[in-house]
């Protein structure tokens, strides 16, 4: 989920400043601008945003991702839950992303400041669709049910990478325990979400076994899109995969069951969101 974005493009959106201005008026990271991504403008846009609480610097180490590793953080900022449901007010999003960094620091995994923040922005703005994008909180399912009950409406885990590249790219994560996370979840009556990253050195069976493995944890929505080096210290990218390759994924998805299933270079988790639940709510009448 943080990963590094390509530009997709050099023209500017006029959209993008007055969100930057009331993220810095509030205090506030956006997913959108840390990592660069090439949507950016057509998600403010649309009144949609992602938000990335707990701080910006990250527990673990994963290969593919460009956010900063340390073992020194500081403790979650109290004000952040006010702070963003004003910002989520004063924008008007009907749309909202909630992700954090990975914060194995923390006894709960950062779960009851998620609750806090989902809880304030449904109180301020009764109307705004909240979705979450969790790291594994290790597991936890007590954490996981101080998600559930916040009051979200999408929950997001992604698996981001085949079986077997995890000791690489994710070595501090753990294949099966992602899978029963969305599984628990689903469980729990939640539309469920994931996302996986192709480039990285996984063969087309792999992607495929994987994509089963999602649908059979019960995930109703997937997003697919290519990986981009951030840096030269990041893993390197193995593969560019084509158009008609990323529309096949898509359209074997579709068969496998999956409700929505978005796969293109420039997916990524939280791309279109407004957009896919709304189709995906669609699909359910």
């Amino acid at each position: 989920m943080c990963r590094k974005r390509e530009k997709k493009s050099t023209v500017k959106s006029p959209y993008v400043a007055p969100v930057k201005k009331i993220l810095r008026k509030y205090h506030l990271h956006s997913v959108c601008e840390s990592a660069h991504c090439p949507n950016i403008g057509d998600c403010f846009k649309n009144k949609t945003a992602t938000f990335l609480i707990l701080g910006d610097k990250c527990t673990r180490n994963c290969r593919f991702c460009n956010i900063e590793r340390s073992g020194n953080i500081p403790p979650p900022d109290r004000e952040e839950p006010e702070n963003l449901a004003e910002a989520v007010k004063e924008l008007g999003l009907e749309y909202v992303v909630v992700t954090s960094v990975t914060r194995d620091d923390l006894d709960d995994g950062g779960a009851e400041h998620f609750a806090k923040v989902v809880e304030r922005v449904k109180q301020m703005s009764s109307k705004t669709v909240v979705e979450v994008l969790t790291p594994d909180f290790k597991g936890s399912k007590k954490s996981l049910d101080t998600i559930a009950r916040s009051g979200i409406d999408v929950f997001n885990h992604n698996m981001e990478t085949v079986l077997g590249r995890y000791d690489v790219v994710r070595p501090e994560a753990d294949y099966f325990r992602s899978l029963e996370i969305l599984l628990y979840m689903k469980r729990k009556g939640f539309t469920t979400k994931s996302g996986l990253m192709v480039g990285v050195g996984e063969t087309f069976e792999e992607i495929e076994e994987l994509m089963r493995d999602i649908r059979d944890a019960g995930c109703d929505i997937l997003t697919i899109g290519q990986y981009f080096q951030p840096t030269k210290q990041h893993l390197p990218v193995i593969r560019d995969y084509s158009d008609s390759e990323f529309k096949e994924l898509e359209k074997y998805g579709r068969e496998l069951g999956f409700k929505e299933v978005y796969s293109g270079r420039f997916v990524r988790s939280s791309f279109n969101a407004s957009e896919i639940h709304s189709n995906y709510k669609k699909e359910r009448v």
